[in-house]
């Protein structure tokens, strides 16, 4: 697994992971819950040059000239946690959606805590696009990287 950071974010320091089958993470320097990773496997190896387009991407995507991330991704998890992650792909640059709409769209309009759940096991975040996911009541709950983090995202996305 290659490895490197992107420091100069509007929501600080950013882990950045993948392989030779894609994008494995982008995680947060300081979870503030259970993020799946803040820090780089001992067996990891940083290299700049394997992540270069994901940092490429994610810098545009920061200064506003990119809303629509092209990288392979390659993140693990269950089949459920696979099938929301699709599906938070699939929420808009600058929209929202409930836990509840994601529910619905994986075809269990009742897991709205289990579709948080898997939300909150993103382990690529940002690029898969957790942080536009908002309580029912249209409230902002719940995010890896923190609330402040969750408001500055959708702000640059012109949603806050």
């Amino acid at each position: 697994m290659f490895f490197t950071y992107l420091d100069d974010t509007p929501v600080g320091k950013l882990l950045i992971a993948g392989d030779a089958q894609g994008l494995r993470h982008v995680s947060f320097g300081k979870s503030h819950f259970s993020a799946p990773v803040t820090t780089p496997g001992d067996d990891w190896e940083f290299n700049e040059r394997q992540l270069q387009e994901a940092v490429r991407q994610l810098r545009a995507y920061f200064s506003g000239k990119l809303q629509a991330f092209d990288l392979p991704l390659a993140a693990e998890g269950t089949d459920f946690q696979r099938r929301v992650w699709n599906a938070l792909c699939k929420v808009s640059y600058g929209t929202t959606a409930s836990y509840r709409d994601i529910a619905k769209s994986v075809g269990n309009p009742a897991a709205a805590r289990a579709i948080g759940m898997a939300n909150g096991r993103n382990p690529i975040a940002i690029i898969v696009p957790c942080h536009r996911i908002i309580g029912s009541s249209g409230k902002l709950v719940g995010y890896g990287g923190g609330l402040h983090h969750k408001q500055t995202l959708l702000k640059l996305e012109g949603v806050a």
